[in-house]
């Protein structure tokens, strides 16, 4: 069976050379593209789509949340991440959402084809490095650990990344067709949650824990 993917990625140059190596795997088709979290989304809507290949640094919406709200919405989705982050927290929090690839973007050209064929015959493919540093903490006894940002809802995590973007409350409340008063409200719930003083350190802590690249 040939999988329908749907690339995701906010570089058009990195799409393109994704595309050619998807495209260069026999049993699958490349039939879109999006660059942002919220375009992906609505093309999932429409499209008879079987695979999703994110990466997890987009704007608007990161590749987490995406698929996590696409898995909620199609349940037999296969999902594959690319990621820069190795860390086990990383890599168990998008196991939980039920992403079934996380491959590294560093990682040889060849690890997606693996990651492809792993999905296609229902199971899971992570890149060594990452498998190996998971496997390392749990043998130790140590704990997959959490974030901060594991203390937000949904709605709060899309409003921090708005925030650390640059959007002002007005963008944030246009965009999520939410209003500016609401928009305040979670802003006031992410300070207190996170500690955060100002927008400054809430933009840190985006990046730090990988709600956006640096």
């Amino acid at each position: 069976m040939t999988l329908r993917a749907l690339l995701v990625d906010d570089h058009r140059l990195v799409r393109a050379g994704l595309r050619r190596l998807l495209e260069g795997h026999p049993d699958v088709e490349v039939i879109g593209e999006a660059g942002e979290g919220h375009e992906a989304l609505r093309r999932l809507e429409g499209d008879d789509v079987d695979l999703l290949v994110t990466d997890i640094g987009l704007p608007g919406l990161n590749g987490l949340d995406v698929a996590k709200q696409a898995l909620v919405a199609r349940p037999g989705l296969a999902v594959i991440v690319l990621s820069v982050h190795a860390e086990p927290a990383y890599v168990h929090r998008a196991l939980e959402l039920g992403v079934r690839g996380y491959v590294l973007k560093d990682g040889a050209p060849e690890e997606l084809a693996l990651a492809v064929d792993a999905v296609r015959a229902g199971g899971k493919y992570l890149s060594p490095s990452v498998a190996g540093a998971l496997v390392d903490t749990l043998v130790g006894g140590g704990g997959l650990g959490t974030t901060p940002l594991d203390l937000l809802t949904d709605r709060q995590r899309e409003i921090l990344q708005l925030i650390a973007e640059g959007a002002s409350t007005k963008e944030i409340a246009a965009k999520l067709f939410i209003s500016v008063k609401t928009v305040e409200s979670h802003r006031a719930q992410l300070t207190k949650k996170l500690g955060a003083k100002n927008v400054a350190e809430l933009t840190r802590l985006a990046v730090r824990y990988g709600l956006i690249d640096p």
